[in-house]
């Protein structure tokens, strides 16, 4: 059954996004294979990676992710069924970074060579370059869009400001423009976001896919004391949540959760997809068991009362 689509400007994407941080970083290109079977095979079909992922790995070059992604496609015949998202810009080292008309040229190639296909369907800028004029930048992005080898272009990690000043400079010089931002959002950080990006966002009609939807796990509920803390990798990232407010948003995710039948992870989801302009949060599987709970979390639709709850409780 093919879930229910939602819009992004020119694309048609399922209600949630499959992050691809985890392959090659915490799980193996068998792993990640079973993870990406069971996600396009349950109906969704929106996932997302980037190509220094996941360089912070010692011994990983970067691109790991995009090969796993391209060995996957090759393999299981899946291209047309999904609608990929990468990014460039982060620091790939060897002065391989930002956002220069020559070196995305350079990146967008690379991409398409580990990913192996012809074209990206999201292309997104992983950071603002201030030291490039976004005029470059956009209009590099604009000749890709013309050539087919790029669908739409989004942002990650701008600013509200800058990202109204990018809409401006696309409109003004008729360029492709950026149809949507993957900022850092979800039930514990929202400040930030609601304040500065969610305004440009509504006025503009740019939609959002956050990343850390979960919170490093935090919304998980399986980190609860500082002894929980070494249950994963992610642990240490999850410490600053352990406080009255973070304890709260817990309290309260365990209460509609049981309300729901469902699992905490699956409320803070549901949160975020009810959130205006969010298209789709990213999460990420490393098991076929979390990817039928992230699907369920798709599904999940909060009524008004659960979703005041949850946001008092997190304000």
């Amino acid at each position: 059954m093919m879930e229910s689509m939602q819009g992004i400007r020119g694309l048609q994407v399922s209600p949630l996004c499959l992050g691809g941080n985890v392959f090659g970083w915490t799980i193996d290109e068998a792993a990640s294979f079973r993870v990406l079977d069971a996600f396009v095979d349950g109906g969704f079909n929106f996932i997302d990676t980037a190509d220094m992922y996941s360089r912070w790995k010692p011994g990983n070059q970067g691109g790991e992710s995009e090969t796993i992604i391209g060995n996957w496609f090759r393999t299981s015949g899946k291209r047309g069924k999904v609608v990929l998202a990468t990014k460039v810009g982060k620091d790939m080292g060897e002065g391989r970074l930002g956002l220069k008309r020559a070196y995305i040229m350079q990146a967008v190639e690379a991409s398409l060579k580990r990913l192996q296909t012809d074209y990206i369907d999201l292309y997104q800028s992983h950071d603002d370059d201030s030291s490039t004029p976004l005029e470059e930048s956009l209009a590099a992005f604009d000749q890709l869009v013309k050539e087919g080898k790029v669908r739409a272009i989004g942002a990650s990690n701008y600013l509200g400001t800058r990202l109204q000043e990018a809409i401006e400079t696309s409109r003004r010089h008729g360029i492709a423009e950026y149809v949507c931002v993957q900022p850092h959002y979800n039930l514990y950080e929202r400040a930030d976001f609601e304040q500065n990006l969610a305004p440009v966002c509504l006025a503009t009609g740019i939609s959002v896919i956050p990343y850390f939807s979960l919170a490093s796990g935090f919304l998980t509920g399986k980190y609860r004391s500082e002894d929980d803390l070494a249950k994963s990798a992610r642990g240490q990232g999850v410490k600053k949540y352990l406080n009255d407010r973070g304890f709260r948003i817990l309290a309260a995710l365990d209460a509609v959760a049981k309300d729901h039948n469902a699992t905490q992870a699956q409320v803070a989801l549901a949160w975020l997809k009810a959130q205006p302009a969010v298209a789709a949060p990213i999460a990420s599987a490393t098991t076929v068991e979390q990817v039928e709970e992230l699907l369920g979390a798709a599904r999940l639709a909060l009524e008004p009362g659960a979703i005041k709850t949850l946001t008092e409780a997190s304000a």
